[in-house]
């Protein structure tokens, strides 16, 4: 088999793509949908491989900045559209997409990769581990309540149509950003992303609703989400689906879930992507009606090593000399030294004695603070060299807020 890789052309595009939603199943998109990834890709940070006429491999990669601990947005390459055609595994495509591409992301100066993955087994070979996990919950609204805190009557909420408050549900998003590792600073067109609403993936609910949480003439959070009536015998069993809820103090967002808790002629409600510490399970009066459960989410490669433990700051002082296997970008290979506090950090090599053995993929998990160090040790994944070093980068590595990735690329 001979192949070509190339850097994507726009007139290639509306093939590239459709290979990557054969590779998905085959369901095209709606139009919708279709305009909007169209105008998101970035072609020049894109590649596809090419069996002579054919493509047989797409990748991408969107410019991003990602929080980090301590509050800094680093650069940050969101891999994506990553697929490889039925009929070419197993022959090296992926492999050479991924080896290219972290060469680019290298040369473009951005010290970190992240992606979703469609099977989280895949990526772990080329340097990616699991950063950030997402929470789902399916909550048996007629038998959980709430206990909000004061305040949350003086909240006024209010319905409107997602597309009118969109620059305001915008602001609120984005004083968010910083103050939790793992959310992406959206560029401009990537606030249109939670309003697609394609009819085809509502599966009998509602078209998207908005209600806004407001003081004065601000609005302070909002909430968008669909809702899917149901009856049986008995009477009304309607399901909420929360899309996405933002807010910026405890008791407008007590206030919005609240709502969502007391909508009429509806029993469920359920969240398919919140953060794992998120505070509404400090409010419920039955956890175990809750039904919370966990999955992976954003999976993290540091790409430029020093530079990326630099990025950001450390819960306690750290000094530690971590021994890096990196096979795959072997630029990150060998002995590193950090020291760094809450102020700021340095990471530079070093030829002093390990405190700490592991692959860059087990540092990557570790990175924005979700995945300890302790527990990764624990499974037997970082050696400790030195006693007592584990415990000690572990605490510094710790964030206050667990890393949450808000919606997908």
């Amino acid at each position: 088999m001979t192949t070509e890789l190339r850097v994507l052309e726009p007139a290639d595009w509306d093939v590239w793509y459709g290979k990557l939603e054969l590779a998905f199943g085959g369901v095209r998109e709606s139009p919708e949908e279709r305009t909007l990834y169209n105008e998101l890709t970035e072609m020049e940070r894109s590649i596809g491989v090419w069996d002579g006429a054919e493509c047989v491999g797409t990748a991408g990669a969107f410019t991003f900045r990602m929080a980090v601990p301590g509050g800094a947005l680093v650069p940050a390459a969101g891999v994506t559209m990553v697929s490889v055609a039925a009929t070419h595994r197993r022959r090296g495509v992926l492999t050479s997409m991924m080896r290219r591409q972290l060469d680019d992301v290298r040369s473009w100066g951005e010290p970190v990769a992240v992606l979703t993955a469609s099977e989280p087994v895949i990526y772990g070979r080329f340097g990616y581990g699991v950063g950030t996990y997402q929470m789902r919950a399916e909550i048996d609204t007629d038998r959980v309540t709430l206990s909000v805190p004061p305040g949350t009557d003086d909240v006024r909420l209010r319905f409107v149509k997602p597309a009118d408050v969109l620059d305001a549900c915008e602001s609120v998003y984005a004083r968010q950003v910083t103050g939790r590792p793992g959310m992406l600073a959206r560029r401009p067109g990537w606030e249109r992303l939670p309003l697609l609403d394609p009819e085809t993936d509502r599966h009998g609910a509602s078209p998207l609703q908005c209600v806004v949480a407001e003081r004065g003439d601000e609005i302070v959070g909002y909430a968008r989400f669909h809702n899917k009536p149901e009856w049986d015998v008995a009477g009304p069993k309607g399901e909420i689906i929360l899309e996405d809820l933002e807010a910026l103090d405890p008791a407008s967002y007590a206030a919005l879930w609240r709502f969502l808790f007391d909508i009429d002629l509806t029993s469920t409600l359920r969240a398919g992507n919140r953060p794992v510490d998120d505070a509404w399970q400090q409010l419920v009066s039955d956890i175990r009606r809750c039904n919370v459960r966990a999955r992976d989410s954003l999976h993290v490669r540091l790409v430029e090593l020093g530079a990326a433990l630099e990025a950001r700051t450390y819960q306690t002082p750290v000094d530690v000399v971590f021994d890096v296997e990196d096979a795959f970008c072997p630029w990150n290979e060998g002995r590193w030294r950090l020291t760094g506090d809450h102020k700021g950090a340095s990471c530079k090599r070093t030829d002093d004695a390990p405190d700490l053995a592991l692959s860059v993929r087990d540092l990557g998990s570790a990175y924005l603070g979700g995945v300890s160090l302790t527990s990764l040790g624990a499974a037997g994944r970082v050696r400790e060299v030195r006693p007592g070093a584990l415990s000690e980068a572990s605490v510094a590595f710790g964030s206050d807020v667990a890393p949450w990735l808000p919606h997908g690329f």
